[in-house]
């Protein structure tokens, strides 16, 4: 079982996934409330770019990691629990994983998916359009921010390429950290919102404690 390496366990999803699942997640921490919501009022609002030119492939997904394995082999190591590789091998031959999306626990590595927090034709219309195909590669395989998360088949299509004024996690005990999450990766990545999104974050934060 390989070690992961990329990020520390962030408090609040931890006791959310202790508490709701057998499997144990350790993805980037989500900031506190308090810097969620000031990354959210420092948003652009603004008009969505259009899709013209869009496709998947474009952010290079799943890109090779120094270690050899590819992102997405990565996160299954990171946020499985039990796994075990094919031997010589960067890829799971068992384990499990949690969705925290719809509070389900996944055992076959087939239906472990890898969402992105915030969808990438989500980032393509906020300014993902104007960037260089190295920037777009980054944040495809984005192992350093909360932007990377496991997913049951099933959640992942239902968001499909949604922002949170369209979708929003059947899960309601991760709506505070999805919040946290999608708001942090936006301001990080200098991608611009709606007035929609805007509200709809703002409503999931109303839900943190912390």
């Amino acid at each position: 079982m390989r070690r992961a390496y990329f990020g520390l366990p962030a408090a609040g999803l931890l006791l959310a996934v202790v508490f709701a699942g057998p499997a144990l997640a350790d993805p980037p921490a989500p900031p506190p409330v308090s810097t969620a919501r000031s990354e959210l009022a420092a948003l652009t609002v603004a008009t969505p770019h259009s899709m013209n030119g869009y496709a998947r492939d474009k952010f290079g997904i799943w890109a090779s990691q120094p270690d050899g394995c590819t992102t997405r082999q990565e996160v299954l190591a990171r946020d499985g629990k039990n796994v075990q590789d094919k031997p010589g091998s960067c890829q799971p031959a068992s384990g499990s994983w949690y969705s925290v999306y719809d509070n389900t626990t996944v055992t076959d590595v087939t239906k472990a998916t890898i969402d992105h927090m915030v969808p990438l034709a989500m980032a393509w219309i906020s300014g993902a359009d104007t960037w260089t195909a190295d920037q777009r590669k980054a944040f495809g395989n984005d192992l350093k921010d909360p932007q990377l998360l496991i997913a049951s088949e099933s959640s992942n299509s239902s968001k499909g390429d949604s922002g949170p004024d369209g979708w929003k996690p059947a899960n309601h005990g991760f709506w505070c950290t999805y919040a946290e999450d999608y708001t942090h990766v936006k301001s990080v990545w200098k991608l611009t919102t709606t007035a929609a999104e805007k509200s709809a974050l703002s409503s999931m934060l109303d839900t943190c404690t912390n």
